[in-house]
C-alpha cells in the first residue's frame, strides 16, 4: 500500500485533533496538528462563513508548512437566535471565551424559549489545500438537533452537553464517542471528504 502524505490539521484543539485522527486513521492518512510546527502563527478567523474560515486556515497552514492541510470550521446555529452563534460559536461569550462561558450565554439567550422553538444544527465545513496553498476540496455537512434546557453528560466539547439528538433523546455529551463519530456534523463531513481526499493524496 502506498504511503499517503502527512496532512496537517489547522487546529490546536486537542479534542478536535483526536476526533479527526480517529476518522482519518482507517484510511491510512497520517495527521499531525499545526501545533507541532513551532513557527506557524495562529490563523485569524475573520471570515463571515464557515467556508471562508476553513479555506483560509487550510491555505495559510499549507503554505507555512509546505504540507497538505485541512482547515475546518464548525459551529452551532440556533433557529430561535436567527442562526447565532454561527461562525462566532467558539468566541460567543467574548475574547476570553471558554466552553462554559459560551454555554452560559446560550442559556441566557434561550431563557423562556420552549422546546418546540429550540431547534438547532451543528455545521462543519472542511477545506483541503495542497502544499502550495491551493484549495482542492470543500465539503459541508449538518447535524440537526435541539438545545436542551440544562447540560447532560461530560463527553465531547463545545456545546455538546446541550445539543440533543432527537432520535436518541440524549445529548452529544451523553452519547459514547463511537456513536458521535457516526452521527456528528464532523463525521458526516469527513465521510463525504475522505474518499476524495484519499484519491487526490494518492495522485500527488
Amino acid at each position: 500500500m502506498t504511503q499517503l502524505p502527512t496532512v496537517v490539521l489547522a487546529s490546536r484543539n486537542a479534542k478536535k485533533i483526536g476526533e479527526m485522527r480517529d476518522l482519518l486513521e482507517p484510511y491510512g492518512i497520517p495527521l499531525v496538528s499545526v501545533s507541532e510546527f513551532e513557527d506557524v502563527s495562529e490563523v485569524m478567523e475573520d471570515g463571515d462563513t464557515f467556508q471562508s474560515n476553513a479555506e483560509k486556515k487550510a491555505r495559510e497552514v499549507a503554505q507555512a508548512t509546505s504540507h497538505w492541510a485541512i482547515g475546518e470550521d464548525s459551529g452551532l446555529r440556533v433557529d430561535a437566535l436567527n442562526g447565532a452563534p454561527g461562525v462566532y460559536s467558539a468566541r460567543y461569550s467574548g475574547p476570553d471565551a471558554t466552553d462554559e462561558l459560551n454555554n452560559e450565554k446560550l442559556m441566557v439567550e434561550l431563557k423562556g424559549v420552549t422546546d418546540d422553538q429550540r431547534g438547532a444544527e451543528y455545521v462543519c465545513h472542511v477545506a483541503v489545500a495542497d502544499p502550495s496553498g491551493t484549495v482542492r476540496l470543500n465539503i459541508e455537512a449538518l447535524c440537526r438537533g435541539r438545545i436542551a434546557h440544562e447540560a447532560h453528560g461530560s463527553n465531547g466539547f463545545g456545546y455538546d452537553p446541550y445539543f440533543q439528538i432527537r432520535e436518541y433523546h440524549r445529548t452529544f455529551g451523553e452519547l459514547p464517542p463511537i456513536i458521535k463519530r457516526q452521527l456528528s456534523h464532523r463525521a458526516r463531513a469527513f465521510n463525504q471528504l475522505l474518499p476524495k481526499l484519499v484519491r487526490i493524496l494518492s495522485e500527488s
